[in-house]
């Protein structure tokens, strides 16, 4: 009796000792690859990169200066510089014309102050007509008066 509890006690504690020897679950520290402990009160840092045009070429606000000046909104000289003055002026420009006032000059006050896309050296360019389209009245033509007539229409 007295090897059968050695012979079990012996089976036993090889059974506690072999058994972690074949588990398949692997523990990995919480701060290896991508996981991270953030302590409290500490800041993560991000770069800021600023989106959008930040500022406008010279040789542009000298464009949009002179154009303003034509347009008597702008008494100043055009010097290249995007001053106060410029910006009061644009904005004046904008109000006038019911657009939203920005910093940044809008694309409808651009085109109507002329400095819009020039469309001339395109492909299709050749012999096209870039002004706007002619209003055209909906009254009836004189020729229209004698199809009534031949359509049998009275008056």
């Amino acid at each position: 009796m007295f090897s059968l509890r050695i012979s079990s006690a012996v089976l036993l504690s090889a059974a506690f000792l072999v058994t972690p020897a074949f588990a398949s679950h692997v523990h990995r520290s919480p701060t290896s690859g991508q996981y991270r402990i953030h302590k409290p009160g500490h800041k993560r840092h991000k770069k800021h990169h600023p989106r959008g045009q930040q500022a406008i070429d010279p040789e542009r606000v000298t464009q949009i200066q002179q154009a303003l000046i034509h347009a008597h909104y702008l008494t100043a000289d055009a010097n290249g510089k995007w001053d106060a003055t410029t910006v009061a002026a644009m904005q004046k420009f904008q109000a006038d014309n019911g657009w939203q006032t920005r910093l940044m000059p809008d694309a409808r006050a651009l085109v109507k102050l002329g400095l819009g896309p020039d469309y001339s050296t395109a492909i299709n360019a050749k012999g096209a007509n870039f002004a706007p389209p002619a209003i055209s009245s909906n009254a009836p033509a004189a020729d229209d008066a004698g199809l009534i007539a031949a359509s049998g229409v009275s008056q």
